[in-house]
C-alpha cells in the first residue's frame, strides 16, 4: 500500500456515534455504531494548496462552512465504522493532494490538418452523388 501523500492527522477529526439506519432488528435500535466523522478544512493541519483544492471540489459531503461530514454505518461495529470513515476522508485528501498538471495548448500537426481535409473531401463527394434527378 502505498503511503499517503498529506495524511489526515487523527487528532483533528471528530467522531460522533449515531443510530445506524436500515434493516438490522434489535440491535440497529439500541446501539450506536454508526459514525458521523466531522473534519474542519480550514482549521486543520494540511498545506494550504490542498485546503484550497479540497474547498473548491463540488463534493455534498463539504458544507458550506467547510467541514467535511462523512456517515459511515456499513459494520456492526464502532471501531471498524471509524476506520472506514476515516479511510474515505483520507481517499478524499489524497484526490487533491497532488498538484494537477496544468495543460499546454499545442497545435495540431500538419499530418492531422491533411487528414482532417482528406476526410472532409471525401465525405463532401459522398454526399455531392447523392441527390439524383428527379424528373
Amino acid at each position: 500500500m502505498i503511503p499517503p501523500a498529506c495524511p489526515v492527522d487523527e487528532r483533528e477529526v471528530e467522531f460522533s456515534a449515531i443510530r445506524a439506519q436500515g434493516a438490522g432488528g434489535q440491535n440497529v435500535n439500541k446501539v450506536s455504531s454508526a459514525v458521523h466523522l466531522r473534519f474542519d478544512i480550514g482549521a486543520s493541519s494540511l498545506p494550504e494548496p490542498v485546503k484550497e483544492r479540497l474547498l473548491a471540489l463540488r463534493d455534498q459531503r463539504i458544507t458550506r462552512e467547510g467541514v467535511v461530514v462523512i456517515k459511515a454505518q456499513s459494520h456492526r461495529s464502532r471501531p471498524m465504522n471509524q476506520a472506514e470513515a476515516l479511510a474515505r476522508l483520507q481517499e478524499m485528501v489524497d484526490s487533491v493532494a497532488v498538484t494537477p498538471v496544468a495543460r499546454r495548448a499545442t497545435r495540431p500537426t500538419w499530418g492531422s490538418r491533411q487528414r482532417r481535409l482528406a476526410d472532409k473531401s471525401q465525405r463532401s463527394a459522398i454526399k455531392a452523388q447523392r441527390g439524383g434527378a428527379l424528373d
